[in-house]
């Protein structure tokens, strides 16, 4: 999906606003569920929606709210080809699976798939071809599912999953606190409050406040300071409170909680901010769950969903901005000529004139494109933070770096052992090899030496992991990559000589 706009940004957030404010309002259950798929239709510009909730026994799937379902078609489903979540004929549907797994179910083609064989006659008579589903968690307790249809063949896109994860949540939370208002008359003064916070968070969006607008208003509503983290446990944002700042800390994964919860022994809360599933960064406030009123929590929870929606907005961004800087060095390397580069070099910040040194990093073990594509990611968070830009591309399952020669700039050693610890703090991520190779005053010079450094890799990973290492380091087997360059030959005779 393209990167949001403004206007696409206040329609989002104005969808949800609206489903914040049918709860506070005390909206029946009924309409509120006809809300939710109104205002997923809406913002995903799918054809139909539909809201399906299980019954107290937890047996089966009703279609309890919907958007352009035909009334037919909801009653031939809820009366005769009721969907059932434990056993039976009817149990085998990709409502039941994301509701049981807690995953999205997505059916490019509802024809083809055979999940979908006991409704499939019915969908085509009313011309559903393909859909989504996506579970209703409240309280980390599945009570449901959100499905989205097309009326024509569709594969529904990561971030197109990710945006309906976003929805499904904002929706579980306001099912929650429609349950709540129903039952506590405090709850719904509670809410309406909750209204006020998450106005003032969405302003902080429109105003381009970013993560860290978002951080310094949860700061101030709390009366706490706030940090944010990123995946790799690295602050993305902190807004003090009172003189105070919260600083990151090193937390074993399986301490953290998969909802807002507590870190044992760290008198911290913490609060997950997710994409598709995907934990992308984490809230951070000092103090305890208990000491905590229903608002604090509810003004946590909406700040984890504008969080998401900028972490979103921020990686479709990086990602056009980095597929344009790899798609550059990868001309290079495949043959462009270096003056022919220079102008699109220098409108992404790249000065080719400069001396550039070959670096090439590649995951220890059994590699694959998940952890390609991690590695790379991390690359690029290293080098977005120096000036001048390095040119960063992946081929073959190693990322290839031309790390550029500045008196500010870290040296290509210390960038290769940042990117090695980088790696090393992420959860269940493999360890790093990372080859520093030549420098290279010419950059037409650079193609060389990066396949001089690829091949040096590989022999450096049969002799140990996890490690940062340059060519002397290889000795004569790394010389001999090198028989071509005279010059490599006298420096390693001085060398040895001299030992």
């Amino acid at each position: 999906m393209p990167s949001y706009t403004s206007s696409e940004m206040r329609e989002w957030l104005g969808g949800v606003r609206d489903l914040a404010a049918a709860v506070n309002a005390g909206t029946p259950l009924p309409e509120l569920l006809n809300l939710i798929a109104e205002t997923a239709c809406a913002l995903t510009g799918y054809e139909a929606s539909g809201v399906l909730l299980v019954d107290e026994e937890r047996h089966r799937l009703y279609i309890s709210g919907s958007a352009g379902l035909s009334v037919e078609y909801v009653a031939e489903v809820n009366e005769r080809r009721t969907i059932t979540v434990d056993s039976g004929p009817l149990s085998g549907g990709p409502s039941t699976w994301a509701f049981r797994s807690g995953e999205p179910v997505i059916v490019p083609d509802i024809l083809a798939d055979p999940s979908f064989a006991p409704w499939a006659w019915l969908a085509e008579n009313y011309g559903y071809r393909a859909m989504a589903a996506v579970p209703l968690l409240v309280d980390r307790t599945p009570v449901g599912t959100l499905n989205c249809y097309r009326t024509s063949v569709h594969d529904f896109g990561p971030d197109e999953v990710a945006l309906l994860w976003t929805l499904a949540n904002q929706a579980g939370t306001a099912l929650q606190s429609s349950r709540l208002i129903s039952s506590l008359t405090e709850q719904r003064r509670l809410l309406e409050q909750s209204e006020d916070i998450h106005r003032e968070l969405t302003e902080v969006v429109l105003r381009a406040g970013g993560v860290q607008g978002v951080a310094e208003a949860l700061a101030r509503l709390q009366q706490r300071p706030v940090l944010v983290t990123d995946a790799a446990g690295l602050a993305a944002a902190n807004a003090p409170y009172g003189g105070v700042q919260l600083a990151p800390e090193v937390v074993d994964p399986e301490q953290l909680p998969d909802g807002i919860g507590e870190v044992p022994e760290g008198n911290r809360v913490t609060v997950p901010v997710s994409l598709g599933g995907e934990v992308v960064a984490r809230l951070w406030l000092p103090g305890l769950l208990a000491e905590m009123s229903e608002l604090d929590r509810r003004a946590l929870e909406h700040g984890a969903v504008v969080c998401a929606l900028e972490f979103l907005r921020q990686r479709t961004a990086t990602d056009v901005e980095w597929s344009l800087r790899s798609d550059l060095l990868a001309d290079f390397l495949t043959g462009t000529n270096v003056d022919a580069l220079s102008a699109r070099a220098a409108s992404l910040g790249h000065d080719l004139s400069r001396a550039h040194t070959v670096i090439v990093a590649a995951s220890d073990g059994d590699g694959g494109p998940g952890r390609t594509r991690s590695l790379l990611s991390t690359v690029r968070a290293v080098a977005a933070l120096c000036q001048p830009r390095p040119m960063v591309t992946s081929t073959g399952g190693d990322v290839l770096m031309l790390w550029p020669e500045a008196p500010r700039a870290d040296s290509p050693a210390q960038a290769a052992e940042r990117i090695r610890n980088a790696v090393g703090r992420l959860v269940g991520a493999p360890t790093v090899t990372v080859v520093v190779g030549h420098r290279c005053e010419r950059l037409a010079d650079a193609r060389a030496e990066m396949g001089i450094a690829r091949a040096a890799l590989e022999l450096a990973r049969l002799h140990g992991v996890d490690r940062v290492v340059t060519l002397p380091d290889l000795g004569v087997y790394g010389l001999l990559l090198q028989l071509n360059d005279p010059h490599e030959l006298v420096r390693f005779s001085d060398r040895t000589l001299s030992a």
